[in-house]
């Protein structure tokens, strides 16, 4: 009974609240906003092309490599993750707006629009400009304004203020991360701001098309050089003008003299093909398919993909984090930030089943590790967190061990009385046949 009372006097529901202190609060929260301003929104043009539709793509392959402050030995390999509040950026939350995954695609989309990203921590453990060793707590992605020779200025939202500031940050303190790709996708002419160019257009031409005009000329039947003429030119096409406007179908009349040329036929061109021409040529300087994104594409052209689009961001981000988060000291010894990709992600049921049968039998992973993967819970067994074959005996130095492993010992054999028997029965033999031994 007093466990319930207990309950009961520190429940708290949100409806509960009373209204007029909920109110008082809620107008102190600060300016607020229909959508979130703390989201990352590309320029215009990329908004209304198909290239938003490929920067998210990527963003979101991007983003599903796990990022880790970690520590490595001296051979480079993973040894252990380091438990810091870096390690709790890139892992579990970024800032209050967004969790970790969600701060790796914002990195990744604001580097494709804008070309350059300054990713600032803006709450430290200790001033990070001093000589001592820090901790980072929360980290925004920046939009840099301008250059300067050891600064740069940043747009950074703000979110205590629910506004986008522009703070000067030292290049000693931001990682500044530039676009791998920055040639094909951010330069004035590369091949991507040609495809936003060639798409603008089109949107035009079809705005043209679908505005509702006729484009049609009236060809009348006498000459227009004087000064009534043209003014009686100028009433005969303002008199088709209400006509048309005025009809429910849109019908017209005119003399039997009058010949009309309609002119807002399709428009034919090479617009199209040269849209396509880019933007197969943009891919393969990208290392894109289509396949990739309609989700229909194999392992081998997944791993490509991967290797060749996915790998240069995920490299250009961690350098630009390891040489500006870590000291020389930590770098020293053996902190890095390094991605982790799992390998099985795009393997088959049947595939998965084969190659863990390898990965054991070839004592590379355990059994626990295996169902790891799987999604299973760890056995209780000992040996599924012990590298060996299970297909194989266990190999033991002494009987003892051997029969603590399960192992049959055999048992030493008389081999003297046998013996001994053998020549009993050779001595009557000969004794039969009168023979001395």
């Amino acid at each position: 009974m007093g466990k319930f009372l207990d309950k009961l006097s520190h429940a708290w529901n949100a409806f509960n609240e009373p209204d007029q202190s909920f109110r008082s609060r809620f107008n102190s929260f600060g300016g607020s906003f229909s959508t979130s301003p703390s989201r990352t929104r590309m320029n215009f043009t990329n908004e209304r092309s198909l290239i938003a539709a490929m920067y998210t793509r990527m963003a979101i392959d991007a983003s599903s490599v796990t990022m880790k402050h970690v520590k490595i030995d001296e051979n480079g390999r993973y040894s252990e993750t380091m438990k810091s509040g870096l390690n709790e950026c890139l892992t579990i939350e970024a800032n209050i707006d967004q969790a970790a995954r969600q701060f790796r695609m914002d990195m990744v989309l604001t580097m494709f629009d804008k070309g350059y990203i300054a990713i600032v921590p803006v709450e430290t453990s200790s001033d990070p400009r001093g000589i001592g060793p820090y901790d980072i707590r929360t980290l925004r992605v920046g939009e840099i304004v301008q250059w300067y020779p050891q600064h740069v200025l940043v747009s950074v939202y703000d979110d205590r203020t629910g506004r986008r500031l522009e703070i000067p940050v030292s290049k000693r303190v931001a990682a500044i991360v530039e676009n791998p790709f920055y040639s094909v996708m951010n330069e004035p002419n590369s091949t991507l701001q040609r495809l936003l160019h060639k798409l603008s257009l089109l949107d035009r031409i079809d705005e043209a098309t679908g505005s509702g005009k006729l484009d049609m000329i009236i060809q009348l039947p006498y000459v227009i050089k004087s000064e009534a003429r043209k003014e009686q030119a100028v009433e005969r096409a303002k008199d088709i003008e209400v006509q048309l406007k005025g009809s429910t179908y849109g019908i017209a009349y005119t003399d039997a003299s009058e010949k009309i040329t309609q002119l807002n036929r399709p428009v034919e061109n090479n617009m199209l093909k040269q849209i396509e021409y880019l933007t197969g040529l943009l891919y393969g300087q990208l290392g894109l398919t289509e396949e990739v994104f309609k989700g229909t594409a194999t392992e081998e052209v997944m791993l490509n993909y991967f290797n060749r689009t996915v790998e240069p961001i995920l490299t250009a981000i961690t350098e630009a984090m390891k040489r500006t988060f870590l000291t020389k000291t930590a770098r020293t010894q053996g902190q890095s930030i390094e991605v982790f990709r799992d390998p099985f992600k795009l393997v088959s049921v049947a595939h998965i089943a084969e190659i863990a049968d390898k990965f054991t039998r070839n004592e590379i992973f355990t059994a626990n590790e295996i169902r790891g993967i799987l999604g299973f819970k760890p056995a209780v067994d000992p040996k599924a967190d012990e590298l060996h074959n299970s297909n194989m005996p266990i190999a033991a130095s002494t009987p003892q061990l051997a029969i603590e492993a399960g192992s049959n010992v055999p048992e030493e054999s008389d081999d003297d009385s046998d013996l001994d028997e053998l020549d009993k029965i050779l001595d009557s033999a000969f004794n039969g046949l009168g023979l001395d031994e």
